[in-house]
């Protein structure tokens, strides 16, 4: 699958399950630790903002904390929709490709970033669906790419403190189910 075409998917897939939290849902708990679903889906807003930014030449230094606390406002889902709007339009910006973005961690091949923004969304996306009930699935395409760029970088990742450890999953588990417990989640987890 092309490298656009999954990261397209993951954000739209974040983004209908968005659609979905009840609005007495937002306190819920998710299967990151000490986060909430208004926690989780403010994590992935701000990371959407941070990424038009970013996207767009901007360094982290340049950036500062305009994206810190909290970006849902009193209307989360309108400003999900918004970001993930945003974030498209820069992503898919043709002058983007080959592109190199400013990260913390030093200049990044903008290819790199976007496979980060899969990852992001697809596991964040499992994460808000097994948290508010609704179908997990994951674009299997989406799920083939991210797997495949995470499976060189997983060790990097957890060394970093990016990721948390991977989990071991049975020999019959589904590709979906090997990369969530790869991002140390268990394919299982309920609230």
């Amino acid at each position: 699958m092309e490298l656009l075409d999954a990261y397209r998917r993951s954000l739209a897939e974040f983004t209908d399950r968005v659609d979905q939290i009840g609005p007495d849902q937002w306190s819920d708990p998710t299967p990151c630790p000490g986060w909430d679903v208004r926690t989780l889906v403010n994590h992935v807003v701000s990371e959407d903002r941070w990424s038009v930014a970013l996207l767009a030449g901007r360094t982290v230094d340049e950036v500062g904390d305009r994206y810190a606390g909290d970006v849902l406002g009193a209307d989360p889902v309108g400003t999900a929709r918004e970001a993930a709007s945003q974030a498209e339009v820069a992503a898919t910006n043709p002058g983007v490709s080959g592109g190199v973005v400013h990260l913390s961690a030093g200049d990044t091949p903008v290819d790199e970033y976007l496979h980060q923004l899969v990852a992001e969304h697809l596991v964040h996306g499992w994460d808000l669906a097994v948290a508010i009930g609704a179908d997990p699935a994951l674009d299997a395409g989406a799920v083939r790419e991210c797997a495949r760029w995470f499976a060189g970088r997983a060790e990097q990742y957890r060394q970093g403190e990016l990721t948390r450890p991977g989990r071991a999953t049975a020999t019959e588990a589904d590709e979906q189910d090997r990369l969530i417990a790869a991002f140390g989640r268990d394919p299982d987890w309920a609230p």
